[in-house]
């Protein structure tokens, strides 16, 4: 079974996911990111490919990319690092990033080489959906990947039942129109954004990001959805911390806070 479906399977709530930049702090940090996170109790592990063009994404996430790309990382690089903590990897792993990278690489290729090294999903924020049902989506269900797709407050019902309809593993519910970065709290409209979502009863669960940063926002997401994904939040804190495993340790702190 896919770890994704796995992990959805065996947890119902309180699912937490941790987004970071690849090549970030340092180019070869990547594998040393993900079993401190693993070690500490982080259920999925989001791999972000570092991108020149990040529209998608706040400053904190924005500066991560543009750093790594300067340290050298690229997908090649990428896939061997991953390749390297295969076996010590329990947890899903999902590649997120932006097409172009992945269309120069060659999807097919990426897909194949994700199979390869264990990652079992991909989000492709830009990819219209179109394309994902034409072409996307026969490449990468051959290779036994989960393409994870992203709706928000402005997604209409009608296509929010169409992706629920069309994808496996889970949906990422985009908690506000903006970009990425913290927050302090949902606002009113976000929180009728998440019972809206919650009435219509979708077969997929659901993981709620951005602005995921501490323990009201965390807390919010794990009442609304089957769990949250926190990003910036844990880019800053590997940024500030004096270690990778400090920075970790820092995720769970605010993860048992979120539970009590």
């Amino acid at each position: 079974m896919n770890k994704i479906n796995e992990l959805f399977s065996n947890k119902k709530n309180e699912i937490l996911s941790i987004y970071f930049t690849a090549g970030f702090p340092e180019l070869n940090d990547t594998g040393r990111i993900i079993k401190a996170l693993q070690s500490n109790g982080v259920d999925m592990i989001e791999v972000g490919i570092p991108f020149s063009d990040p529209m998608a994404d706040g400053r904190v996430i924005q500066e991560s990319s543009m750093l790594a790309l300067r340290n050298g990382m690229t997908l090649k690089l990428l896939f061997s690092q991953l390749e390297e903590i295969r076996e010590d990897v329990k947890i899903p792993l999902v590649m997120m990033g932006y097409l172009n990278p992945v269309i120069q690489y060659g999807f097919e290729n990426f897909c194949r080489d994700c199979q390869k090294v264990g990652v079992s999903g991909i989000i492709l924020p830009d990819l219209p959906f179109r394309d994902y049902m034409e072409t996307f989506k026969p490449v990468a269900d051959r290779y036994g990947l989960r393409m994870i797709m992203l709706i928000t407050p402005e997604t209409s019902d009608g296509r929010i039942r169409l992706i629920d309809a069309h994808t496996e593993g889970f949906i990422y519910m985009v908690s506000s129109a903006s970009t990425t970065g913290a927050q302090n709290s949902f606002d009113h409209d976000k929180q009728a954004y998440f019972r809206r979502i919650n009435a219509m009863d979708l077969r997929n669960p659901r993981l709620i990001g951005f602005g995921i940063s501490n323990r009201e926002t965390l807390q919010a997401a794990f009442s609304n959805a089957s769990g949250a994904i926190i990003g910036s939040r844990f880019i800053s804190l590997l940024g500030e911390s004096a270690t990778i495993e400090e920075a970790a340790e820092k995720i769970k702190s605010i993860q048992m806070q979120a539970k009590s």
